[in-house]
């Protein structure tokens, strides 16, 4: 842990490669378009902008995008691909940026990297402050795979291949969650492990509702596709009613 959280420029320097699933292009066509038909004429703020996966295409799109980053290591690696869009450096539960937009959004489970819960309400709270009325906060989520943890068992895997183990590590008293990740490079493995809390929608809606926004939509995916039992993401819409 350090000054850019544990986003630093070891992770920065290979993130788009390690996460190159969530770069697929079908992914982010998706994402950008649901985000912009939300945004319409107005400007959005991504909370943890990161390297500009979705930030890029989105203002490709035509949409004003303001990002607020805690790494200056990931925010570096996102000017190098545009230069059209302003980044704050600070902590996205509080950090303030100049102007309203019409949207702001949290993509790819970056709300659990706010480790407490405080931190989040904080983080609805300063989103409502960022909000015009009647704009909206969007965010994309999984679901803890707590269904199939055995009772007393702690560690699920979630990835192993060849060049890749990952296994998620909970606490279920205090909804904590530690993702572990083993990649081999150049010959050796390399461990690298971050802490989230995980985070029901009913919680999140709750919040929302605290900071005067109320839940317009909740899906799948980024296609619209229904949420049900079985689905192991969500992508929620709230509206600021005030």
């Amino acid at each position: 842990m350090h000054d850019d959280g544990f986003f630093g420029e070891k992770v920065a320097a290979t993130y788009d490669q390690d996460c190159a699933g969530a770069f697929a292009e079908a992914e982010i066509e998706a994402t950008a378009t649901f985000l912009a038909r939300l945004a319409g004429s107005g400007r959005a703020l991504e909370l943890g902008i990161g390297t500009g996966r979705i930030a890029v295409p989105l203002s490709t799109r035509g949409v004003p995008v303001r990002g607020i980053e805690l790494s200056q290591a990931m925010a570096t690696r996102l000017l190098e691909k545009s230069d059209s869009i302003g980044v704050t450096i600070g902590d996205f539960s509080t950090t303030r940026v100049d102007g309203e937009f019409k949207l702001a959004y949290l993509v790819f489970n970056t709300i659990m990297n706010l480790t407490t819960q405080a931190a989040q309400v904080a983080c609805f709270r300063n989103v409502a402050d960022h909000l015009v009325v009647g704009g909206h906060f969007a965010i994309e989520c999984l679901l803890p795979d707590l269904q199939r943890l055995p009772f007393g068992e702690t560690i699920r895997p979630f990835s192993v291949t060849e060049t890749h183990l990952g296994f998620d590590e909970y606490d279920v008293v205090r909804q904590g969650q530690v993702s572990h990740h083993f990649s081999l490079r150049n010959g050796a493995w390399v461990r690298n492990s971050m802490p989230f809390r995980y985070v029901w929608p009913s919680e999140l809606d709750l919040m929302a509702e605290m900071a005067g926004m109320s839940l317009v939509e909740r899906w799948s995916g980024w296609n619209r596709e229904p949420f049900t039992n079985l689905s192991p993401k969500h992508v929620s819409i709230w509206r600021k009613d005030r």
